[in-house]
Order: structure tokens, then C-alpha cells, then sequence
């Protein structure tokens, strides 16, 4: 999930838009009403936010500050004009990168993810993982090969390499994909999509990189551990690791 801080209506809602149709969780707030939330906010709802994105407001230059006091997720000012003077004041109050706006979806989650990188909050792409993901809305690749998913399931399986070796909560997932806000759908629909994703990667890979524990969560383990060479025991026993052709052809292209 993203947060931008704009005290401009119009701009919150053209960023949302565009978040939006990218399958990206996104929420707009006005400085003082994003104070207010961050000040109160849970560390669970805070773990849920993939970046915050410093617009034109009131508080620009005390915000990054505060928000640092309450969670190390990357901060990238927005700058509407070109220009060295405002790039360094962003720089200076504690901004993690500055972007010109307005700025693509793609962008701001390649940067973000660079910012984490160099955290080491998400893995390098030399990971033991047998497939690599990018974090900017390319679909990720076994080998060679191109393993084309759904937007949710794509962003589901970025955040579960960003925690990989950690168990990831339904409502953290839920959280981080859907946004914290979001009314309208149940936590439930986790369970879907993490169904289609785990069954596409054992189809793929011959083994479950995926545990599921109930009341727990889900863990990305680590390729070449005793838990991949098998499937998870709490899977329906009526599942193979061998799809039919039909089911592999199906899942293979990710249409639904």
C-alpha cells in the first residue's frame, strides 16, 4: 500500500486513479488528517505501507521526522518543479529519494524498491529463490521463462519475498494489498488468491515454496529446505503436484 501526502484534493484523487488501475492499494490524506493517523496509527497498519509519497503541503518539511519515528518504509518527496533548491530542502528534512511529478505507478515502485534494497529489507536478485521478482509491475521469471500473473497475485508474491522466512498474517497481507481502509471486500478473499499463486508456482517449480499454518499465516521458505521438497501437509490431499495438462495450460498464461 501507498500513502501520498497532498493538502491538493485534485491531486490525491488523480494519483489514486492511476494507482488504481495498476491493482496498487493507494490512500490520499491532507497533512494535518495524515498527522493525526500516523500519530495513533498500529504498527500493523504501518507494516502495510509499501511507501509514503511527499506532496505539496503544509507540513513538508517536518513530516519526513515524524514519519521516520514510526516506521523505516521509504519516503520520496515529490517535487512539481524542476529545481535544485527544492530537491535539496527534501533532501535536507529527511526524504529517502525526490521525484519530479507527476510520476508513473512503475516508478515510484521501482524506487521504493530500490530504497528497500539498499536497507536490505528485500532480498538482492542473487536470491536462492528459483525465480526472480522485480518489484516494478513486471511479471517475475522461472529460469528464462515468464511466469505472467494477476495483479493481486503478482503483489502478493512481491510482499511475501519482501518478508521471505518471516509468517505473513491473512490481515498483513490483506493490509499491504487492499489497503487498510477498504470496506468493501472480505479478508477472505487472501485465501483465493493465495490458492491460484501457490498452485501456479508448484505447477511450475514441482514443490510448495509456500507454507500455510492456520491461525498463523503464510511463509515463503527458502528453495532447497526440507519443507520445499514436499507439500504442505495442510493442503487438501486431493491436489497433485502434477496438474493436468489442461490445468497447467490454464494456469500457465494466468487467465481467469
Amino acid at each position: 500500500m501507498y500513502i501520498i501526502i497532498d493538502d491538493r484534493e485534485s491531486v490525491t484523487s488523480s494519483y489514486a486513479t492511476s494507482f488504481d488501475r495498476e491493482g496498487i492499494a493507494f490512500l490520499g490524506f491532507w497533512s494535518d488528517v495524515f498527522q493525526d493517523w500516523l500519530c495513533s496509527a498500529d504498527a500493523g497498519d504501518l507494516a502495510a505501507v509499501d511507501a509514503f509519497l511527499l506532496g505539496d503541503c503544509e507540513k513538508r518539511t517536518t513530516l519526513p521526522a515524524l514519519i521516520r519515528r514510526r516506521t523505516p518504509s521509504p519516503i520520496i518527496g515529490l517535487n512539481n518543479v524542476k529545481s535544485l533548491k527544492a530537491t535539496l530542502e527534501l533532501f535536507a528534512c529527511g526524504v529517502d529519494d525526490v521525484v519530479n511529478a507527476p510520476v508513473h505507478p512503475s516508478e515510484v515502485l521501482v524506487r521504493a524498491a530500490a530504497i528497500r534494497r539498499r536497507g536490505k529489507a528485500v532480498p538482492e536478485e542473487s536470491s536462492t529463490q528459483p525465480f526472480r521478482v522485480y518489484f516494478d509491475g513486471r511479471d517475475p521469471t522461472i529460469g528464462s521463462e515468464v511466469m505472467i500473473l494477476p495483479r493481486r497475485e503478482l503483489r502478493i508474491l512481491e510482499y511475501m519475498v519482501s518478508h521471505q522466512g518471516k509468517w505473513i498474517s491473512k490481515s498483513q497481507i490483506f493490509n499491504a494489498i487492499y489497503g487498510i481502509f477498504n470496506a468493501d471486500l472480505d479478508e477472505s478473499v487472501v485465501e483465493s488468491h493465495m490458492s491460484k499463486l501457490r498452485k501456479k508456482l508448484r505447477a511450475r517449480l514441482g514443490y510448495d515454496l509456500i507454507q500455510s499454518k492456520r491461525y498463523v499465516g503464510y511463509r515463503l521458505i527458502e528453495a532447497g529446505a526440507p519443507a520445499a521438497t514436499q507439500l504442505i501437509a495442510d493442503e487438501p490431499k486431493s491436489i497433485s503436484s502434477e496438474p493436468s495438462r489442461r490445468q497447467g495450460e490454464y494456469e500457465l498464461h494466468g487467465q481467469f
